[in-house]
């Protein structure tokens, strides 16, 4: 290892240390692992000093995203599922399989894509999957130097430009960066932009609207929870909700007044 990539490597590592004064302590929600379903994105509020300033470049919870592919991915692909089916990019060790036990502890949401078919959704998990070992492009320390202020103080217009790593080569992913690939190669919107043109085949003067993909190293983890074309899942609601079932522990200071 040459000295840039020792000294990227522990830069890196200092980064993505967790720091428990700034972490809240939530159990993983109860039904979450039933719940997932390959092609799901993991949304992670993550309290790392990398996490702190993502959160503010982006001024959104989420930090880190996770993509589940499933035991049938791990298993056909890596010959066991090790309980470790979300594929993620870490800052230090790259892109690797991750269980959902690692999250506990952080606030979750499931973001979901809809209307993909089945090949789409083995076409994706395994473009995912096939990324695992790929690395970031550690020997760029100016990349990460760009991190270590904990609130840089950056112009809103150029905060998303900041969370574009690394040199634009193919086998260097950050967490947005590799799903973004991975959802733009089965032709899946996310935010993309949208344009009219006009549509002389309809009629003189027509327009139809057309979508253009923004390129993937712009995306963050709030994209997903952005986009009109994912959606929210959250356990509890999925088998059905009574509030009526719902046991409280009443006090008399807390009852409103009729």
């Amino acid at each position: 290892m040459t000295l840039l990539n020792r000294v990227g490597y522990m830069l890196s590592c200092w980064l993505s240390c967790p720091r428990p004064w700034h972490r809240t302590s939530i159990p993983i929600e109860e039904g979450i692992p039933d719940c997932l379903e390959p092609g799901d994105v993991l949304l992670i509020e993550g309290s790392s000093r990398l996490s702190t300033v993502i959160k503010y470049l982006t001024q959104s919870t989420w930090s880190h995203a996770a993509l589940y592919v499933g035991e049938a991915a791990c298993r056909d692909l890596f010959g066991a599922t090790r309980g470790e089916c979300l594929v993620e990019a870490d800052l230090a060790e790259g892109v690797r399989l991750a269980g959902l036990e690692q999250f506990d502890g952080y606030p979750l949401r499931i973001c979901r894509p809809l209307g993909l078919s089945e090949e789409d959704i083995e076409r994706l998990v395994t473009y995912a999957c096939r990324r695992v070992g790929h690395r970031y492009d550690l020997h760029n320390i100016f990349d990460l130097a760009r991190y270590l202020l904990p609130l840089p103080p950056v112009p809103v217009p150029w905060r998303r430009r900041m969370l574009s790593l690394g040199s634009g080569d193919p086998t260097r992913a950050i967490c947005s960066t590799l799903i973004a690939q991975a959802f733009q190669s089965v032709r899946y919107p996310i935010l993309p932009f949208e344009e009219w043109q006009d549509d002389p085949r309809r009629c003189v003067g027509c327009q139809r609207r057309v979508l253009q993909r923004r390129h993937y190293s712009l995306f963050t983890p709030r994209d997903f929870d952005l986009s009109p074309y994912f959606e929210i899942v959250k356990p509890a609601l999925a088998g059905g909700f009574d509030p009526r079932r719902l046991a409280w522990r009443e006090t008399e200071d807390a009852l409103p007044e009729v």
